[in-house]
C-alpha cells in the first residue's frame, strides 16, 4: 500500500481561483454556459452534491464543473433538470469524478452521460492508498488542503449560503490536476490498464436492480425473532417508505429505525399503546401514531400465508463462509486456500482486496467452481460474473492452480 500517512507540508485551499460564480438556474445562463464549455479544452471535472439524509431519494441538487478556458460552473438542476445541452456539448471528453459510482446515478436524471470517466477515488485505490476520501488525496498528492466542513449538509436549501457555493466550487478546483498526477503513477505502477477498464466498468454499469425485499435491512431488524413481528416491521416499512416519498423527506426522518423495531417488538394495539414506547413520544411520531397504529392493525390481520419468513427471499448467492465448514468442507478448503493467494497478490502489487476482485464473485467461485478447472474455464467463470480482463488475466491461472491443488488435496 502506498504510505500516505505522512502528508507534505499542506496549503489550505480557501478561495476559488475565479472567485464564486453565480449559480446558474435560468436557461439563458445554461446556454452561454453550454457555449463556454464546449470551447474549452481538455478533461472536465465534475461533482454532485446531493441532500442525503434530508430529502426522498439521492438526485442531485447542484452540478459543479470546471474546464481549462471555460472556469467554473455552478447548475441548480431543481430549477433546470434537463441538462443534456450540457452533456452533448462535452461529448467524447474525459469527464474527471472522485467516487464516479456515487455521482454518475444522480448526473444521469438530469441528462449527464459521460463519453469517458476518469475516477480519482478509484485510482487512489488502485494506487494503495490508505485513505481515499478527496481531500485526503488532494493533500497527498498535491499538497493542497481541502475543507469539507460542508459535505453532509441540506443541498436542497434555496438560496444556497456563499460558503457552501465555496466548498463546492473548490470541489472540482483541483480535480483534473489530480487526475494528471495520478495518471503518471498509475502508468509507473503498471496499472494504466487496469484502471482504464475499471473507470468504463463504472461509466457504462447497468442501474441496480431493485433490491429484494428492502425493508429486511431495517437497522435492529435481527432483535425481531418471529413471523407476525417481521410483517408488523415491513408494513411499518413501506408505510414509511410511502408517506417519506409524498413529503420528500429523509425516510430516516420520517420515521427511525429503531422505532419501526419498537414496535414490531411490542406488537400495540391502540395508538395510546403506540405513543407510550419511547420511540413514539416525540411530537413528530406522536402526531403521525394514527398512521402507524394502522400499519401495525394491518399487519397484525394478515393471514398466516402472508406473513414474511425468517430466512428471508431465496437467492443463488453462497450461504455465509462462516458456515462452509459444515454445509461444504471441500468449498471451505477452497475458499481458505483462494484467499491466502488474494492476500499475497494484495501486498504484492499493493491494491485492496476488494479491488482485486469483487468478494461475492470469489466466494462463488470456491463455493461452485466450473466443473473442469483450468485457467480457460475459470476466466469464463469470473468474465461471466463481472470481472475485467486484467483481474482474469491476472488471477484465472493462479486459481485454477489453487482450486485443482486444493481438489487434489481432498
Amino acid at each position: 500500500m502506498v504510505d500516505d500517512t505522512v502528508a507534505p507540508e499542506v496549503v489550505p485551499l480557501v478561495e476559488p481561483a475565479d472567485g464564486v460564480p453565480a449559480v446558474i438556474d435560468t436557461p439563458s445562463a445554461l446556454a452561454e454556459a453550454v457555449a463556454r464549455f464546449a470551447a474549452g479544452t481538455g478533461p472536465v471535472a465534475v461533482d454532485a452534491e446531493r441532500a442525503s439524509g434530508y430529502r426522498y431519494g439521492q438526485r442531485a441538487y447542484l452540478v459543479q464543473l470546471r474546464r481549462e478556458g471555460a472556469g467554473t460552473a455552478l447548475v441548480d438542476p431543481a430549477a433546470l433538470p434537463d441538462l443534456s445541452s450540457l452533456s452533448e456539448a462535452l461529448t467524447g471528453v474525459e469527464w474527471v469524478l472522485h467516487a464516479a459510482s456515487q455521482d454518475l446515478p444522480c448526473l444521469a436524471e438530469v441528462g449527464l452521460h459521460p463519453s469517458r470517466v476518469f475516477d480519482t477515488e478509484l485510482a487512489a485505490r488502485l494506487l494503495g492508498f490508505e485513505r481515499v476520501g478527496l481531500a485526503a488525496v488532494v493533500a497527498q498528492v498535491l499538497g493542497l488542503g481541502l475543507a469539507k466542513e460542508h459535505s453532509a449538509v441540506d443541498w436542497s436549501t434555496r438560496p444556497l449560503p456563499i460558503d457552501w457555493l465555496r466548498y463546492a466550487a473548490l470541489d472540482v478546483e483541483v480535480l483534473v490536476e489530480l487526475r494528471d498526477r495520478l495518471a503518471e503513477q498509475l502508468a509507473l505502477a503498471g496499472k494504466a490498464v487496469w484502471a482504464a477498464q475499471e473507470f468504463d466498468s463504472e461509466r457504462t454499469a447497468p442501474p441496480r436492480p431493485a433490491r429484494v425485499d428492502p425493508w429486511r435491512r431495517i437497522s435492529g431488524l435481527h432483535t425481531v425473532r418471529d413471523r407476525r413481528r417481521l410483517a408488523v416491521a415491513r408494513e411499518l416499512w413501506e408505510t414509511r417508505e410511502q408517506n417519506a416519498q409524498q413529503r420528500d423527506i429523509s425516510p430516516g426522518r420520517v420515521l427511525p429505525d429503531r422505532a419501526i423495531v419498537a414496535a414490531a417488538v411490542a406488537l400495540p394495539r391502540t395508538v395510546p399503546q403506540m405513543v407510550a414506547l419511547p420511540e413514539f413520544s416525540g411530537k413528530g411520531q406522536s402526531r403521525r401514531a394514527p398512521l402507524w397504529q394502522a400499519a401495525v392493525d394491518r399487519a397484525l390481520g394478515l393471514p398466516e400465508a402472508e406473513l414474511p419468513t425468517l430466512r428471508g427471499p431465496h437467492t443463488d448467492a453462497p450461504p455465509p463462509p462462516r458456515t462452509w465448514s459444515e454445509r461444504d468442507p471441500a468449498a471451505a478448503d477452497r475458499l481458505v486456500a483462494v484467499r491466502a493467494v488474494v492476500t499475497e497478490l494484495c501486498e504484492q502489487w499493493a491494491v485492496p482486496p476488494e479491488n482485486l476482485l469483487q468478494p461475492d464473485l470469489l466466494r462463488r467461485l470456491c463455493w461452485s467452481p466450473p466443473a473442469e478447472v483450468d485457467t480457460g474455464s475459470v476466466g469464463a467463470f469470473l468474465l461471466a460474473g463481472g470481472a475485467r480482463p486484467w483481474q482474469v488475466e491476472l488471477l484465472a491461472g493462479i486459481f485454477a492452480d489453487v482450486l485443482t491443488a486444493t481438489v487434489g488435496d481432498g
